[in-house]
């Protein structure tokens, strides 16, 4: 990419690179990466050493009584209502706690790997059509610019013809009607022209857009139609041996079959015991008044350790119709797999006939748009020796202008398709 005086320029290589670092879903692609990667990291963490601290104080603004006989070793003495504990009391503790044992923590681990699988190959399919999106974009631009440069000499053509040809009619050499026909040729060209430019503006804005760029970025492009097309004839595409195992879809649809086995697998996991251990340490201190900022207050320590088992014993089915619902979803996921694998196999097939059809069409049209030159050449020679007549040159101008515009057409469509192929087959040179 070059840039002069605040307007960038691109050579088609350079737009899609400037695309996959720029385009905004591209780089979405990116962070959603990033996020599997933290993701990723919470699932291990979990099964690590957590520590927790807490603070907490009490204020009985309101203390509670409670009754005690008079005589403990008196059962019928009368009772005397107490106050046990001090108004105020601070407590600050620290909590280690360890996992020992979880079945679904092992399923998870397993999980969150192939959810950064599933993330990383979101974005080689993200990029794959950002860079074919941005290749139609840069096409349909050259397309319509060149379309308004063939558009622009016609008309200037039409218009020399039209002068001629006025003031042979004006020395009554020629009819009112052969005048006629050629404005109504040079208004079509012109309603055209006008409209090309109009699709020349949009072509612009949606590269633009696809680039990351503000629609209205001034860019400049340094390839074209022609020597792209000729860049993009490449029949060792039509004889190739693709594998079905490298595509994107392939992986995807293989990560998905994958992510619901792993499903299947945390469902049958609830139904193991977990073990956990866990280390409390802290200190207490009681009061009637807040004095607990005073250095020579008195704070009691204290220790617990301690285990937790969980057993799962009786769930009233909730367990079973999980793990049934999780196989269900896994045999869908298995039909869904074939089912990507033969849509795969169509597709290359369809995009492989589509693309050697682009290159014989190309070679049709470009030999069908040297014959409509000539056609039209000899007819305007006639016409001017007064052999041919209005309409035949017109009918012979109309063949002209559909045949350009049906080559640069072919032209584009090599492009195309053959970005096709290669997003469809993963094979990007």
């Amino acid at each position: 990419m070059h840039s002069q005086e605040g307007i960038k320029s691109f050579s088609l290589e350079e737009a899609i690179n400037h695309a996959l670092e720029h385009n905004r879903t591209a780089k979405n692609a990116s962070r959603d990466i990033d996020a599997a990667k933290k993701q990723k990291w919470e699932t291990i963490a979990t099964g690590l050493p957590q520590i927790d601290g807490s603070i907490g104080y009490q204020d009985f603004i309101k203390q509670q009584v409670q009754v005690v006989p008079t005589d403990f070793s008196d059962p019928n003495s009368d009772l005397i209502p107490v106050i046990f504990g001090a108004r105020k009391n601070i407590d600050a503790s620290a909590t280690l706690s360890q996992l020992i044992f979880d079945g679904s923590y092992i399923v998870g681990l397993q999980s969150a790997k192939v959810f950064l699988e599933i993330s990383e190959n979101a974005k080689i399919k993200t990029d794959l059509e950002v860079r074919k999106a941005t290749i139609n974009a840069y096409g349909n631009v050259i397309l319509a610019k060149e379309s308004v440069e063939i558009l622009e000499k016609n008309k200037k053509t039409l218009q020399e013809n039209l002068n001629e040809l006025n003031k042979i009619f004006e020395n009554g050499l020629e009819e009112e009607e052969s005048v006629e026909q050629l404005k109504i040729t040079l208004s079509s060209v012109k309603s055209n022209l006008n409209n090309a430019k109009r699709l020349e503006n949009i072509a612009y804005k949606m590269l633009n857009l696809t680039l990351g760029l503000d629609i209205d970025t001034k860019i400049v492009l340094t390839d074209k139609l022609k020597a792209l097309t000729l860049k993009n004839i490449d029949l060792s595409y039509l004889s190739k041996d693709y594998s079905i195992a490298n595509t994107i879809d392939y992986q995807i649809a293989e990560n998905d079959k994958r992510s619901k086995e792993l499903l299947v697998k945390l469902e049958q996991s609830r139904a193991l015991p977990t073990l956990s251990t866990f280390l409390t340490g802290g200190y207490t201190s009681f009061s009637n008044v807040f004095d607990f900022h005073q250095s020579d207050k008195e704070y009691f320590g204290y220790a617990v350790f301690g285990v937790n088992l969980k057993v799962p014993i009786f769930g009233s089915g909730l367990k079973t119709a999980r793990t049934q619902r999780a196989k269900i979803n896994l045999e869908k996921s298995k039909d869904d797999f074939s089912e990507t694998e033969q849509r795969l196999k169509l597709e290359i097939a369809s995009t492989k006939s589509d693309y050697q059809y682009a290159i014989e069409d190309y070679a049709n049209k470009e030999e069908n748009l040297k014959l409509a030159e000539r056609i039209e050449n000899k007819n305007q020679i006639k016409f001017f020796e007064g052999i041919a007549s209005s309409f035949e040159l017109r009918q012979a101008q109309t063949q002209l202008y559909a045949a350009q515009q049906e080559y640069l057409q072919a032209m584009l469509d090599v492009i195309t398709t053959k970005a096709e192929l290669e997003t469809v087959s993963n094979t990007i040179n």
